[in-house]
C-alpha cells in the first residue's frame, strides 16, 4: 500500500463531481469549517490509512484484515460521542446518542466469528507481529468511524457522498504529500509495478469502495441502529478474501473451524439486517 492510492483518488473524484457540476458547493462547504475538515479528514483518512500501512510492513495480512474488524464494534461503542436532533415540546433539542445495545451484541457475534474462522493462524503468531502488526490496525479500526461520522455530522446532509469524499481527500493532502516524500527520500522513487497497484487500489478500494460504503452511511446517519448494521457489512471482506484465495490460488479448503466462522459471521449479518427491519417496522407502527 501506498500514499499515491489518495493521490490518485483525487482525478476520479474531481472529475465525478464537476461533471455533476457540484465542486463549487464544496468549496462553500470547505471554507466554512476549514479546521474541522482538516482535522476529521486527517482522523478518518489519515489515521485509518497510515496505520495500515505501517501494520502491513509487519504483521501478515490475515491479521491485520481480521483485527481491522473489530471496527464493526468500534462504530457501534462511538455513539455518545454524537448528538441528534429531536423535538421535544414543540421545541428542537440536542440529544446525545446511546450505544445501541442490541446492535453491539449482533457485532460483537460477527467478531467472535472472525476470531473462531482466524484461529487456525492465530498459534503462530508471534507477540512482536500482534504489537506491530495488530495495535495500529486497532487505531485505524476506530479512527475510521469516527471520522466519517464526524464528517456526517457537520455536513449535515449538505453534500452528497462524493462532494464528500472529494474534500476529506484534499483536506488529507498535505499528510499524503509528507509520506510520499519521506518515502521517495528513505526509498527512491515506487517501481512501476507499484505504481500500477496503487492504481488499482485507488479506482476500486478508493473511488469505488468508499463511495459506496460512506453512501450507504449517509442514507442512515441519523439511526445508529441501522449505521452499526451497514458498519457490519464490512465483516464480509474476510469472507470474500478467504474466498477468493481458494478460487485464484491454489490453496486448501477452508477447516472445519474457520467454516463455522464464516457461519457465524453471515448469521450476525443476517440478524443486523432483521434487526434494522424490525426497528423501521416499529417506528412506522409508532406514527
Amino acid at each position: 500500500m501506498h500514499p499515491f492510492v489518495f493521490l490518485f483518488m483525487i482525478p476520479f473524484l474531481m472529475l465525478i463531481v464537476g461533471i455533476r457540476g457540484k465542486l463549487a458547493g464544496l468549496w462553500v462547504e470547505m471554507r466554512r469549517h476549514p479546521v474541522a475538515w482538516l482535522g476529521w479528514s486527517l482522523v478518518g483518512f489519515g489515521l485509518f490509512y497510515a496505520p495500515l500501512c505501517f501494520a502491513a510492513a509487519y504483521g501478515p495480512g490475515w491479521l491485520i484484515a481480521s483485527t481491522f474488524q473489530v471496527t464493526i464494534v468500534a462504530g457501534t461503542l462511538l455513539a455518545p460521542l454524537f448528538r441528534r436532533k429531536i423535538r421535544i415540546g414543540g421545541v428542537d433539542r440536542m440529544v446525545r446518542e446511546r450505544i445501541p445495545v442490541r446492535g453491539l451484541a449482533l457485532s460483537s457475534i460477527i467478531l467472535f466469528g472472525i476470531v473462531v474462522m482466524q484461529s487456525d493462524h492465530a498459534r503462530s503468531v508471534q507477540v512482536t507481529e500482534v504489537l506491530l502488526g495488530a495495535l495500529p490496525v486497532l487505531m485505524a479500526a476506530f479512527a475510521y468511524p469516527l471520522g466519517n461520522r464526524k464528517m456526517m455530522e457537520i455536513c449535515e446532509g449538505r453534500l452528497d457522498t462524493f462532494q464528500r469524499v472529494l474534500g476529506m481527500t484534499l483536506a488529507s493532502l498535505p499528510l499524503w504529500v509528507i509520506l510520499s516524500c519521506i518515502g521517495w527520500t528513505l526509498s527512491g522513487p515506487p517501481g512501476e509495478s507499484q505504481i500500477g497497484q496503487t492504481f488499482i487500489v485507488a479506482l476500486s478500494s478508493g473511488v469505488i469502495a468508499t463511495v459506496l460504503f460512506f453512501r450507504a452511511t449517509d442514507l442512515v446517519r441519523e439511526d445508529q441502529r441501522k449505521l452499526s448494521a451497514v458498519e457490519a457489512t464490512q465483516s464480509g471482506e474476510v469472507i470474500f478474501a478467504a474466498l477468493g484465495e481458494l478460487i485464484l490460488f491454489p490453496s486448501a479448503l477452508p477447516s472445519p473451524l474457520a467454516i463455522t466462522g464464516m457461519g457465524l459471521i453471515v448469521a450476525g449479518i443476517i440478524c443486523h439486517s432483521r434487526f434494522s427491519h424490525e426497528g423501521k417496522a416499529v417506528q412506522k407502527s409508532a406514527v
